[in-house]
C-alpha cells in the first residue's frame, strides 16, 4: 500500500517560494502565554485598544483581532491535518480501492493543511507592516498633545495676565511646535499609505496562492474519486480486483508537480475590469503619476519589496505578549511656566516607540 502523509518526501522549494523566498515563521506559533483556548482571543479583543496613545488605539484594536484570526487559522491547518491522517487510517481497514483512494486523499487533504499553515506565515507579514503604521501613529501623538499644551497655556494667560511677557515666549514655541507637527503629519500620512498597500499586497498575493493551490488540489481529488467503481453488485457477486494503484500514485504525482511549478504569473483566475471601472483606475494613476513627477519621497521611508522585504522574526518576537498590548506610555513634556520663559523646554519630536501588540 502506497501510504505517506506528505507528497513531498525531499521538500525541495517550490517555483512560487524560489520567485518570492518565504517569511519567517508566524509570532503566533510560539510564545502562548495563555495556550490554545479562548482566554486570549477574549483578553486580545478587549484589551487591543485599551493601551496607549488615542490615535493609536483603533489600528491596535485591529492588529490584535488579526492576531485571533492567525491563532484560528494555525487551529484550523493543524486539525485539518489530523483529519488527513484520520482518513487513511479509517481507510486502511477497507477494500483495496476505497482504502487506496481514501489514503491518497488523505494525502491531498493534508497538504491543504500544511498550506494553510504556509498561509498563516505569510498572513503575519502582513500584520507586522499595519503595526508599524500603529508606531508611527503613537509617535505623532506627542507632538499633537505638545502643541495642544502650549496653545492652551496661551489662551489662559491671555485671559489671566494680557500682557505677560510669558506670551511671546510660547507664541515662539507654538511656531515651532507646529511646524514639528506638520512634519510629523507628513510623515504618518506618506508611510500611511505605502504600508496599507504593502500590507494588503501581502496577503492578497498570499490569499490568491492559497486559493490557486487548494483548487488545483481539488481538481486532482476528483481525479482520484473516478477511480472507485461505484456501480451496484448483487448479493453474492464479486468485484473486479483493483488495478488502480499506479494511476492514483500519478495522480498525486501530477498533483505535486502543478503545486511545485505553480507561480502566481500563471494564475487560472484573472480579475476582468470593466471599461468603465478600467477607464476610471488608469485616470486615477495618471493623477497620481503626474503628482510623483514633481515630488521625490523616497528619502522618507525604505520601499518594501516581496521577497526581500521580510520581517525578521528575531525583531520583533521578543515584543511580543499575549497578556496585554505592550505600549510604552508616551512622556511629552510638561509645559511648566518657568520652562516656557526660559525657552529650555525640549523641542526635539517624541523618540518613536517600537510597540508589541
Amino acid at each position: 500500500m502506497h501510504r505517506t502523509y506528505s507528497m513531498r518526501q525531499t521538500r525541495a522549494p517550490t517555483a512560487s517560494q524560489i520567485q518570492s523566498p518565504p517569511p519567517p515563521p508566524s509570532t503566533t506559533k510560539s510564545g502562548r502565554f495563555f495556550g490554545k483556548g479562548r482566554i486570549g482571543h477574549a483578553l486580545r479583543h478587549k484589551t487591543g485598544g485599551a493601551f496607549g496613545p488615542d490615535l493609536a488605539k483603533k489600528l491596535s484594536q485591529l492588529v490584535k483581532m488579526e492576531k485571533n484570526v492567525m491563532r484560528s487559522m494555525e487551529l484550523v491547518a493543524k486539525e485539518r491535518m489530523d483529519v488527513a491522517q484520520q482518513l487513511s487510517l479509517w481507510g486502511e481497514a477497507t477494500d483495496e480501492d476505497v482504502s487506496d483512494i481514501t489514503d491518497k486523499i488523505g494525502v491531498l487533504i493534508y497538504e491543504i493543511g500544511e498550506l494553510e499553515d504556509q498561509y498563516v506565515d505569510r498572513y503575519d507579514q502582513y500584520r507586522i507592516t499595519l503595526k508599524s503604521i500603529r508606531n508611527i501613529e503613537a509617535s505623532v501623538q506627542p507632538s499633537r498633545e505638545r502643541k495642544q499644551k502650549i496653545t492652551d497655556h496661551i489662551a489662559q494667560l491671555k485671559y489671566k495676565e494680557p500682557n505677560s511677557p510669558k506670551i511671546v515666549v510660547l507664541e515662539q514655541e507654538l511656531v515651532r511646535a507646529e511646524a514639528e507637527s506638520l512634519v510629523a503629519e507628513a510623515q504618518l500620512s506618506n508611510i500611511t499609505r505605502e504600508k496599507v498597500k504593502a500590507a494588503y499586497t501581502y496577503q492578497f498575493d498570499a490569499l490568491r496562492e492559497l486559493s490557486e493551490k487548494i483548487a488545483i488540489i481539488a481538481g486532482y481529488g476528483k481525479h482520484l474519486l473516478d477511480l472507485i467503481d461505484d456501480a451496484p453488485v448483487t448479493p453474492g457477486e464479486t468485484r473486479p480486483a483493483y488495478d488502480g494503484y499506479e494511476a492514483s500514485k500519478a495522480i498525486i504525482q501530477d498533483c505535486e508537480d502543478a503545486l511545485t511549478n505553480w507561480i502566481s504569473s500563471n494564475a487560472a483566475v484573472k480579475p476582468k475590469l470593466s471599461t468603465r471601472s478600467r477607464n476610471l483606475s488608469q485616470r486615477r494613476r495618471n493623477t497620481i503619476h503626474a503628482r510623483e513627477e514633481g515630488h521625490d519621497l523616497s528619502h522618507q521611508d525604505a520601499p518594501m519589496h516581496d521577497g526581500g522585504s521580510w520581517t525578521a522574526r528575531r525583531q520583533h518576537d521578543d515584543a511580543e505578549s499575549e497578556a496585554e498590548d505592550g505600549f510604552e506610555d508616551q512622556r511629552a513634556s510638561a509645559l511648566s511656566d518657568d520652562h516656557g520663559a526660559n525657552g529650555n523646554q525640549d523641542r526635539g519630536r517624541a523618540h518613536v516607540e517600537v510597540m508589541a501588540s
